[in-house]
């Protein structure tokens, strides 16, 4: 049995330090996870080990909120997180290489995603991915991208102890205004998606696929009180 943890709207600070909470609680014996979030305000997430991005990152405002810069503790580089629908699995038991064990991750994603029929394939890295800032300007072997190219869903992992983080953005309705702000105007290919596409229906299938994927049910289960204190102390 997983845990699932309902749809929550946060701050990404907050939302970066429940997943490292749920990796370090699942290494403590508790069971794997699986939950879905939105970031708010609107926020940029850095790669761990990203330390160079442009300075007018951190005075960006978008609608009247300025967008937050956070960090997360997974590798790969800068997102944006506006008009996404972020996941986290948590979970152990999976051998193999880096890639290996995205891929049997990411099953539920693609699995997920062909039951609304759309159907989604791995990217290839091109040239300039180590220099690009920018997670959603290139797509490597571990990002689902959609037929015509244009990536949907880009992930990252975090192993520790035999436990695996992953997390990624699933962009739904990202502002081409905002992104071109933050990456410039030539990074933007807008997603097109079937209008009747709504969260819940996403999650619906997604949750079904999780299930089917890791041969297991999910139990609902909310943060609780003093699992909040523990995680905002």
């Amino acid at each position: 049995m997983w845990r699932f943890i309902p749809l929550l709207e946060a701050s990404g600070k907050v939302q970066m330090v429940i997943d490292r909470w749920l990796l370090e609680q699942h290494l403590s014996g508790h069971p794997p996870a699986l939950r879905f979030y939105t970031w708010s305000p609107p926020a940029i997430s850095l790669g761990y080990h990203q330390h160079r991005y442009p300075e007018h990152w951190q005075h960006l405002v978008w609608q009247g909120e300025k967008v937050d810069l956070v960090r997360r503790p997974t590798g790969g580089r800068a997102v944006l997180h506006q008009g996404d629908l972020t996941y986290a699995v948590v979970t152990s038991g999976l051998v193999g290489t880096r890639v290996q064990v995205y891929e049997k991750i990411c099953e539920f994603l693609i699995q997920g995603w062909r039951s609304l029929d759309i159907k989604l394939q791995y990217g290839t890295a091109g040239r300039g991915y180590i220099n690009n800032p920018n997670c959603f300007d290139t797509a490597t072997g571990a990002d689902l991208v959609l037929p015509d190219g244009t990536k949907l869903i880009g992930s990252a992992q975090l192993r520790q102890g035999g436990a695996i983080l992953q997390h990624g953005s699933i962009r739904l309705h990202p502002s081409a205004e905002l992104f071109t702000q933050v990456f410039g105007t030539e990074s933007f290919s807008s997603v097109q998606l079937p209008q009747n596409l709504d969260i819940e229906k996403i999650m619906t299938a997604l949750i079904a696929a999780a299930e089917d994927c890791f041969g297991m049910r999910l139990e609902v289960q909310p943060l609780s009180e003093s699992e909040w204190q523990a995680i905002l102390s």
